[in-house]
């Protein structure tokens, strides 16, 4: 069995499910899942988890995200993004920058959001995009969510009433930057929409390195699995804790071992590698998933 975890490049027009399915067929392996879905016209950073390394998925996926996009003001879309029909136009003649980064500045910390009826959300059972697709409205429950950075990141363009610049995001699982480019355009007053969006980081993997499935399909063809990271990218965001020989052993025998922290939940490494994912219990780690 094959085992690691891959930085894929999606590409647009894909969903993530697409992408593992694909996965499978090309590397012969079943057990593969993703970290964190990205909608089909959202293209970038897709974590994936192969063989043992499915056992940390759930931490790629909590791990927070950094997006790359654009907005445009003047008009808004029923899915919030660029794929939608309009809905409302609102004439964009006069933007200052001063305005607009202001109006950002707010979103930072912690926020209340509410999902686009375009999304896999689930209500009563059918996921929110089914009850848009049938024309009917239902109450979306609210969450909460953490933006640790909401920036522009270029000049902002005025032309045929509509105002447009690009943004970076970093923000925690389960935040939809559709929502928040929305949510940004009614703060200043206009109808507006996510116009493009790139994750470029995601559980500590980074665009830059990511390959696309054509780069990894020719890699599998020359026997070149160099694309296959260790287990270890996949805790990433976890905090690292440092295990002795003796507590490894009684890791192994799943017994809870003393360490010098205090985080709740930490990855305990042992000469490089990871060995468990341990959680705080009194005064204790006890061993959540043992990974050797």
């Amino acid at each position: 069995m094959i085992s690691g975890i891959i930085n894929l490049k999606k590409e647009a027009g894909m969903t993530s499910h697409d992408a593992v399915f694909k996965l499978r067929k090309l590397l012969k392996e079943k057990k593969i899942g993703h970290g964190g879905t990205l909608d089909p016209d959202v293209t970038g950073v897709l974590p994936i988890a192969v063989g043992k390394a499915t056992r940390v998925i759930e931490y790629m996926t909590e791990a927070g995200k950094v997006y790359e996009g654009e907005i445009t003001l003047g008009f808004s879309t029923t899915t919030e993004d660029a794929s939608g029909e309009i809905v409302e136009t609102t004439p964009v003649s006069d933007l200052s920058e001063e305005a607009v980064d202001l109006a950002m500045s707010a979103f930072v910390g912690k926020i209340t959001q509410t999902p686009p009826m375009y999304s896999a959300v689930k209500v009563n059972g059918r996921k929110l995009y089914e009850y848009a697709r049938a024309g009917e409205e239902v109450e979306r429950p609210s969450r909460q969510v953490t933006i640790t950075e909401f920036a522009r990141t270029s000049p902002i363009s005025l032309e045929n009433g509509r105002a447009v610049f690009t943004f970076r995001v970093a923000c925690s699982k389960g935040t939809y930057v559709r929502t928040l480019s929305v949510d940004l355009g009614a703060a200043l007053g206009y109808a507006s929409h996510m116009s493009a969006l790139q994750r470029t980081a995601s559980a500590g993997l980074e665009l830059s390195s990511a390959l696309t499935l054509e780069e990894i399909k020719e890699k599998v063809n020359d026997d070149d699995w160099s694309f296959l990271l260790p287990i270890e990218y996949g805790v990433a965001d976890l905090p690292h804790v440092e295990l002795t020989s003796a507590d490894v052993t009684e890791i192994s025998y799943g017994r809870r071992v003393k360490l010098e922290t205090s985080a709740e939940l930490i990855a305990g490494f042992h000469e490089g590698k990871v060995i468990a994912i341990l959680e705080a219990r009194d005064d204790l780690y006890k061993p959540r998933k043992v990974l050797i």
